[in-house]
């Protein structure tokens, strides 16, 4: 439109000066016009030949510097292909993109398929990206000797419009020394300028992430400790020859798995112990009263728990959804493995009881209907009966979550048709239905006292809401973009988001306000756990990485380099020394965390120190050909795994 206004100006100025006989005046605006169309070609000209001499001499540098030179080549990139399109060079734009992306397309292929669209100026401030990258600045970490290096080159070679992109959109933190290790790409280079700086003021604040006072882990810790020291009087007090003479022959026929069980039984007492010395803290909101057989209950599941190291690795218990033709698209189990959900494309919610697999179905097993919420599915009579699973109906589009309550006597469903619906599992019914957000919403979750929910929205907030309201308490916003996943700090005061700007943001549900941001994503944040003494959090996301923060000082404690696909699902173990990671590229992997957890430790010890450990890695579990969708540890440390088979892969 712009440009046809232009054109048609200028035929109506050359008009004028032929009419009026200017024949000198229009021979110096034709020369005038012919100079600057040569010197905005002379301009595009410069971005692609400066960018490519840079690129040539980046590769070509020593490799003790090559990876930190490397870094500065995307956002220069970025940048030039926007001024181009900014200074209306539109075919030379293209031909820039097109030329060089195959560079960066590993890396940030995401970003690049955002910025592919951008077809003219004005769609600079249209794309949320693009405004965000042309109205901040990249931070790139580099060591003294290759930011002079850099310099020099630019100077040399007079590559004066790469040099004017570098002053203008990029921020140099530059190290004394020798360059950082490859490993530590990952939070090299920070995508938004000014997120680092916000980071940095947002994590000043001070947060309380120790466990709830009186928690029915803290009782049964202490009944614990008090049963071993009644055993360590009563060892005492026998006879040591009666025992050997008890025992017979057997005493020195121990295997060496005996042995090992033994080791390993000391060793955790320690490890399990991280949870017993967190720090105790007050509820903020109003929990409610758990019952007492309920009480009783989870007392006996932690009573009977299997200790878990890097030595005694957890049991895995995996459900497969055959025939789903592509059309699952979440699933969730409950905390003691024994219903299964499964969320539809075809707006459904299935949910199978693993007591009842493999036993005939009664029309009496699936009363769904009887009280006219679903008369649909009442109607189907006969094959309804012969159905393994309880089918939920209500929302009107694709379902992207569900999440079982504690009990696991409620459910709460998340769908493309921006409601969250919350399910009774006794009476198979749905009990209410809860709007508040303007697009789908991504994912929803269950408190770890239940009662209360987090959500996560393509709007771009998560929200809390209570059981008893249809109406959200916080609204907590302040991602860029989607926020793809939540999860709640086990002691309820707290909520993580993790959102498709790359970055990861701890939320006090009291107030509403963002009390830690943790950057160093390359992709889009797609799970969530934190540990069960709440001072950890992992979190994991579409290029295969997890990163394990450290939530009080809001540092990266430990990259996992360990899968080739995104990462859907994460879980802690019941003591917390051991991560479970699920993936699109069909494994389950499990890290050591307590080793990880010590080293950081060590290095708060010393001033000044960095910690670069890596987590161990003590298994890696495929599947035959299957993603893993969700990971869940039972309270007696039973790992449970859930996924799709995909015939197609």
């Amino acid at each position: 439109m712009a440009n046809m206004e232009e054109e048609d100006l200028e035929k109506a100025v050359h008009a004028y000066l032929k009419k009026k006989g200017f024949r000198l005046a229009e021979l110096a605006l034709q020369e005038e016009k012919t100079r600057l169309a040569s010197d905005r070609a002379t301009d595009a000209t410069k971005y692609y030949d400066g960018y490519g001499k840079v690129r040539a001499w980046a590769y070509s540098s020593l490799d003790s510097y090559k990876h930190e030179l490397l870094r500065v080549l995307y956002p220069v990139f970025i940048h030039c292909f926007m001024d181009l399109i900014a200074q209306g060079h539109m075919k030379e734009a293209r031909t820039f993109f097109q030329s060089f992306r195959g560079d960066h397309e590993m890396m940030h292929l995401r970003d690049l398929q955002k910025l592919e669209g951008i077809l003219s100026p004005s769609h600079l401030e249209e794309n949320e990206l693009a405004r965000v990258l042309r109205h901040s600045k990249v931070k790139i970490k580099l060591c003294q000797y290759s930011y002079e290096l850099l310099l020099q080159f630019l100077r040399k070679t007079q590559c004066l419009a790469i040099l004017g992109v570098i002053n203008e959109h990029i921020n140099f933190e530059v190290n004394p020394g020798q360059p950082a290790s490859i490993s530590d790409d990952s939070d090299a280079v920070l995508l938004v300028g000014n997120s680092h700086d916000l980071a940095k003021q947002i994590n000043q604040k001070e947060i309380h992430w120790g466990l709830l006072e009186d928690s029915v882990e803290e009782r049964m810790e202490k009944s614990l400790s008090e049963n071993d020291k009644m055993d360590i009087d009563g060892n005492k007090e026998t006879d040591p020859d009666e025992s050997k003479k008890k025992q017979g022959g057997n005493v020195n026929k121990k295997s060496k798995k005996d042995k090992l069980v033994g080791a390993v039984g000391k060793s955790v007492r320690s490890e399990s112990s991280t949870v017993s010395v967190a720090p105790r803290v007050k509820p903020e909101l109003t929990l409610p009263q758990m019952p007492q057989e309920v009480e009783q209950s989870i007392l006996e599941d932690i009573r009977n728990r299997a200790q878990l190291s890097s030595l005694a690795l957890p049991s895995v218990s995996f459900y497969t959804f055959l025939n789903t033709h592509n059309g699952l698209n979440c699933s969730s189990i409950s905390h003691d493995g024994s219903l299964v959900a499964g969320g539809f494309s075809d707006s459904s919610l299935k949910v199978w009881d693993m007591a009842r697999i493999g036993q005939p179905a009664t029309k009496s097993s699936n009363p769904q209907g009887e009280n006219g919420l679903m008369q649909n599915v009442h109607l189907m009579g006969s094959d309804e009966a012969k159905r393994p699973y309880t089918l939920y109906q209500g929302h009107s589009g694709p379902v992207h979550s569900a999440t079982f309550s504690p009990l696991g006597d409620f459910m709460l469903s998340s769908s493309s048709d921006s409601t969250i619906r919350l399910w009774s599992t006794k009476l198979n019914a749905n009990l209410a239905c809860y709007k508040g957000h303007n697009y789908p919403v991504w994912d929803v979750q269950f408190s770890p006292m239940g009662h209360y929910f987090a959500s996560a929205s393509h709007d771009r907030t998560a929200r809390i809401w209570s059981m008893e309201r249809i109406q959200p308490l916080r609204i907590l916003a302040g991602h860029l973009t989607d926020v793809d996943c939540v999860q709640w700090h086990p002691n309820c005061n707290y909520v993580v988001t993790g959102s498709s700007d790359k970055t990861v943001r701890l939320w006090d549900v009291q107030s509403g306000e963002c009390v830690r941001m943790f950057v160093g994503h390359r992709g889009m944040v797609l799970s969530l756990a934190v540990s069960p003494d709440g001072r950890f959090m992992a979190s994991g996301d579409e290029d295969g990485t997890v990163l394990l923060w450290d939530l009080s000082s809001a540092r990266s404690v430990s990259p996992l380099l360990g899968h080739s696909s995104s990462v859907w699902s994460l879980a802690f173990s019941c003591e917390g020394t051991l991560l479970a990671s699920g993936s699109a590229d069909c494994m389950v992997k499990l890290w050591d965390v307590t080793s990880s957890t010590k080293a950081l430790k060590m290095d708060e010890s010393k001033p000044g120190s960095s910690s670069t450990s890596r987590l161990r890695l003590l298994k890696a579990l495929p599947t035959k050909s299957t993603p893993v969708y969700s990971l869940r540890f039972s309270r007696r440390n039973l790992l449970f795994a859930s996924g799709a088979l995909s015939v197609g892969s």
